[in-house]
């Protein structure tokens, strides 16, 4: 169902008002996000970044922000600044690889990265912000947090695979 513009809106505010709280870990994760996205490869460098600053909420880092500080995980900011960068890197190279399954034309309101750059090149780039995010969970060096994403990303290619099976098929159950 499409929002209206005045939900869209109220949405906006919200979401501007929580990052509010956690206003300087917003900006150092930002910040750490585009170290992160750095290499000597420019092509790598041209789609991660378009894809990246297309916009987006970044709910998921703003929540990995805002849990830690309501859990009182201050002592080691640097570590969870790490790890809402590494969630957000894994968002999107789930969405880069969607958008090339499903055909999408648009994402964020901006032509799809796989339009403008190609499937190959960004089916390769959603590749290596997955490696850019397991690169950064051993920068973090907590076993936990790496079986969890490790697990996370497993189940998300499952379901990919499992929908491109079932893409179609007015027989398939809920649980397939």
């Amino acid at each position: 169902m499409l929002k209206s513009t005045t939900e869209l809106e109220k949405e906006k505010v919200i979401i501007k008002d929580l990052r509010f709280l956690v206003d300087n870990d917003w900006k150092a994760m930002d910040q750490e996000i585009q170290n992160q996205l750095e290499t000597d490869i420019g092509l790598i460098n041209s789609i991660s970044h378009y894809i990246i600053n297309s916009g987006g909420k970044r709910l998921r880092p703003l929540i990995v922000l805002i849990a830690c500080n309501a859990c009182g995980f201050i002592g080691d900011r640097e570590r969870h600044i790490k790890a809402a960068a590494m969630i957000e890197f894994i968002h999107t190279a789930t969405l880069l690889h969607d958008d090339v399954v499903d055909d999408s034309d648009t994402r964020r309101g901006n032509i799809t990265a796989h339009r403008n750059f190609g499937n190959e090149s960004t089916i390769l780039v959603g590749d290596f912000l997955y490696s850019r995010a397991f690169q950064i969970m051993v920068e973090i060096g907590h076993m936990r947090i790496m079986e969890i994403m490790s697990d996370a990303t497993n189940t998300i290619a499952e379901g990919e695979v499992l929908q491109l099976i079932h893409c179609g098929n007015p027989d398939t159950t809920e649980k397939q």
